[in-house]
């Protein structure tokens, strides 16, 4: 008993150790833009609205909206309610999107299937997905039933999306500048200008132009960076505390906030604009869910990060209660209230600090557009994998050359924090009302709660938000409509591509080709079956494609084997090795035709094109060993169903078949690499396991896929150009035949064929009249 109790002793120990690791990462990746607020929020706050009397009243009412701000929002809503609603380890908007998708079907990928529901990951930590009340089942229902209201689901996502992406635009600029803005205590007035701005700009040029490389390098600098910022600002704020005004924890109480509003009335209403960027980065909490845990968040943000920030802003109240003779509001600020003595080293860390919260925001940008590329919402871009070994960090070229000019646009047109903090505090606090909006659908539809727990949800915090949110939209012209004028001009490519998407495939499923036809052709298809594999990619997860019939027109001859290929998302944040492949057939066996569906996660990472290759052909080599003999098979059971099997990945095939390829014999080995560049007869073999099952058909099979394989593999993809039919309206020409059309060509291919040489492709055109 001694020895099995030090065990369990030993291990919750490693346990333990191992979340505060992951709360001391945290630190540097989730909280890096919320805890350099600080530089920014009494100055936007006092920026022309309200301001700074000798009674202390405007300054304790501030302080006590923010302690209540910062302990509503991000300590009780995202910390102990929203992190709870995660999609198996997964965090932001699409997650929650993700997993409304699941418990009822109003999910906007077109091509979704039964068996797709079969995953292990489709069900959050074991438990059924079935609504166990009325109030949910009648819920589900509702929104099945109403295609209005599966689209204001989607719209909502995408509106979030949007607004993530517009703060990866101002968080950066608003950071970076608040920080560089120490300057303007040691040189005039009327110089510091043409300082910042240039030394803002230089620092983002930086900032952006070493995306390419990865945060893997430097990310170890992240977190004692965040933590050296936070004990700095802390212990400013402890000084100021005690030596300026000790009795500044009294504006904690909300009485303060009364008479805040009390007597500044719609002044203090419109600097609420500036209050709520307190806790600018909170949502972060959540998107960066899938890189940590529930409880290293929890732990890093009650135990470290909030009281800093309560400390840092407590310091500044009491700081500024004792300062009220200052030559112009462009003082109060933070570094007014920083020692003189200190005041260039903590510029240093500030500007340190907003680095690395920037980058936080930025890699976020990268993730938030892959999960919209991957569920259909966005049209396909390259994205780069920067670390082999840190999952999540990605590089994406178009999209980071984007953001650094809206960026320089920004910094250099505004040149102020008070127009940069109402363009950055309305994009976070639209994500939070969307956060809340979903959520209260998550709480009746997810957790089978009651709807007097949702109401309660959205009541008291929607209202908190949609008060933070009036006063900033009010101020539309003064910086307010930077996010929303990005805001609809990402949302509108997001909804042209997905709608145009949604036609493509509506077009394909209403013009397959029937079986019939594919037996009248015969096993040879009519034409001269060659040596090799070839690989037909469309959308289609049943049925044979109407661009088949146009290669076979088309084509002189085609290959002995032939793979019709869907490489599609899920709606869940990974697929396992193991459920990578539905396998199946098209057509009887000695046709040689096959299916094969790629299954992916909205976060999983694409193989190159070698790997995808190996992995492709051991699972059909799999299928062909497992399949059982059928005989007697009618056409109506080819024309309703295709039966597919489930077969991983080559790595997960353990007792199952495995691909062995050399350079023309010799001792093979399991893993080699093939250069594709040197044109060198490569031998396949199969190592299949002793299985009396298997007959003479099947193995006669396995060697033509094997001699198919050694011959070579070619992708035959279609060419569409899609195209309004006749007697549509003028608005859906125009999104199709122009928006649709030009987002298509400008956007990348299937993301395995990246890696495929030119010479192994072949696209053949076609028309689409959607």
């Amino acid at each position: 008993m001694d020895l099995e109790s030090a065990i369990r002793g030993h291990s919750i120990k490693d346990s333990w150790r191992a979340v505060l690791t992951l709360a001391y990462q945290s630190l540097g990746v989730v909280y890096g833009d919320l805890s350099t607020s600080p530089l920014y929020v009494y100055k936007s706050t006092f920026a022309e609205d309200i301001e700074h009397s000798e009674t202390n009243e405007e300054i304790y009412g501030i302080l006590s909206f923010v302690f209540w701000t910062l302990t509503l929002i991000p300590l009780i809503k995202y910390v102990f309610i929203v992190l709870r609603a995660d999609d198996n380890g997964e965090g932001g908007t699409f997650a929650l999107y993700s997993l409304l998708c699941r418990h009822a079907r109003v999910g906007s990928l077109p091509n979704c299937q039964l068996a797709d529901e079969e995953l292990s990951e489709y069900t959050k930590d074991g438990v059924d997905l079935t609504t166990k009340n009325t109030c949910g089942s009648r819920l589900k229902s509702t929104l099945e039933n109403h295609r209005v209201l599966q689209r204001v689901l989607l719209v909502l996502a995408l509106i979030g999306a949007c607004m993530v992406i517009g703060d990866g635009v101002l968080t950066p600029a608003i950071s970076v500048f608040s920080a560089v803005s120490g300057l303007e205590l040691s040189m005039a007035k009327e110089h510091h200008r043409y300082v910042e701005v240039p030394v803002a700009c230089v620092i983002l040029v930086i900032l952006f132009s070493l995306q390419h490389y990865g945060t893997h390098r430097v990310g170890f600098l992240f977190a004692p960076v965040v933590i050296t910022w936070l004990v700095c600002i802390s212990s400013i704020g402890l000084y100021n505390i005690f030596y300026w005004n000790p009795h500044v924890y009294q504006a904690l109480s909300p009485y303060y906030m009364y008479k805040f509003l009390k007597k500044t009335q719609r002044g203090g209403w419109m600097s609420l604009g500036g209050i709520l960027l307190c806790m600018t980065g909170s949502e972060a909490m959540f998107a960066d869910l899938g890189h940590f845990s529930q409880l290293s968040i929890k732990i890093a943000f009650s135990f470290v990060v909030y009281p800093a920030l309560v400390l840092a802003y407590m310091g500044q109240a009491a700081y500024l209660s004792q300062h009220h003779g200052e030559e112009s509001n462009y003082r109060i600020g933070f570094y007014v209230s920083v020692p003189e003595k200190i005041r260039w080293p903590v510029l240093v860390i500030a500007i340190l600090a907003a680095v690395v919260g920037s980058q936080a925001v930025i890699t976020g940008t990268f993730s938030i557009i892959k999960q919209c590329s991957a569920l259909g919402c966005f049209p396909r871009v390259k994205i780069v994998h920067t670390s082999s070994k840190i999952h999540g960090q990605i590089y994406i070229p178009e999209i980071n050359w984007t953001l650094m000019i809206l960026c320089l646009a920004i910094t250099g047109g505004f040149r102020d924090t008070k127009r940069m903090g109402n363009a950055s505090g309305l994009a976070v606090i639209t994500v939070m009302l969307v956060t809340t909006c979903l959520m209260s659908v998550v709480i009746i539809l997810c957790w089978n709660k009651s709807f007097l727990f949702a109401i309660a949800f959205i009541l008291i915090f929607g209202f908190i938000e949609s008060l933070y949110f009036s006063a900033s939209l009010i101020k539309f012209q003064e910086g307010a409509w930077v996010p929303i004028a990005l805001s609809l001009i990402f949302l509108l490519v997001m909804y042209v591509w997905q709608y145009g998407t949604r036609k493509k495939y509506e077009y394909d499923v209403q013009n397959k080709v029937s079986i019939n036809w594919l037996l009248g052709l015969g096993p040879s298809l009519g034409i001269v079956r060659v040596r090799g594999i070839g690989l037909i990619y469309t959308e289609l997860v049943s049925g044979i494609p109407a661009i088949f019939s146009h290669f076979v027109t088309n084509l002189p001859a085609f290959h002995q084997v032939l793979v019709f290929l869907c490489v599609k998302s899920v709606p869940v944040p990974h697929v396992r090795p193991g459920e990578r492949f539905l396998v199946g057939r098209v057509g009887p066996k000695e046709y040689r035709l096959y299916r094969c569906i790629a299954r992916y996660g909205y976060r999983d990472i694409h193989k190159d094109g070698i790997e995808f290759e190996k992995d492709l052909v051991c699972s059909i080599a799999e299928f062909i060993r497992s399949e059982k003999a059928e005989t007697n098979v009618k056409v109506e059971d080819l024309e309703e169903s295709e039966r597919m099997t489930v077969v991983g990945t080559s790595s997960t095939h353990v007792d199952g078949v495995r691909m062995c390829e050399d350079e023309g014999g010799g001792e093979t080995s399991e893993v080699r690499e093939i250069k594709s560049a040197q044109k060198v007869r490569k031998r396949v073999r199969f190592v299949v396991p002793e299985s009396p099952q298997m007959d003479v058909e099947a193995r006669r099979e396995l060697e033509e896929l094997m001699e198919a394989r050694e011959a070579g593999m070619a992708f035959i993809m279609g060419h569409s150009y899609v195209k309004a039919k006749r007697g549509s309206g003028w608005v859906k020409k125009m999104v199709i035949n122009y928006g649709y059309d030009f987002l298509r060509r400008n956007s990348r291919g299937p993301s395995y064929a990246w890696t495929v040489p030119h010479a192994s492709t072949l696209e053949v055109g076609m028309i689409y009249q959607v």
